[in-house]
């Protein structure tokens, strides 16, 4: 079984990642929790940082392999 590369949407950007990534490694917050963080430190809507958020779980293995 293949497993297909996740498509990023185009709100997401590798200062999104990074951010979570280092949210993540601080350990400030569940990572299940974040996009509040998203929202507020890149002040976009909670739909925006759903999104980015999402992207950022869905794709961590692929990213961290």
């Amino acid at each position: 079984m293949s497993e297909s590369k996740i498509e990023r949407p185009e709100v997401v950007t590798e200062a999104h990642l990074e951010y979570l990534d280092e949210l993540r490694e601080s350990g400030i917050t569940n990572m299940l929790g974040a996009a509040p963080y998203v929202q507020e430190a890149f002040g976009m809507s909670m739909c925006a940082a759903k999104e980015v958020h999402l992207y950022w779980m869905q794709s961590f293995g692929e990213r961290h392999a």
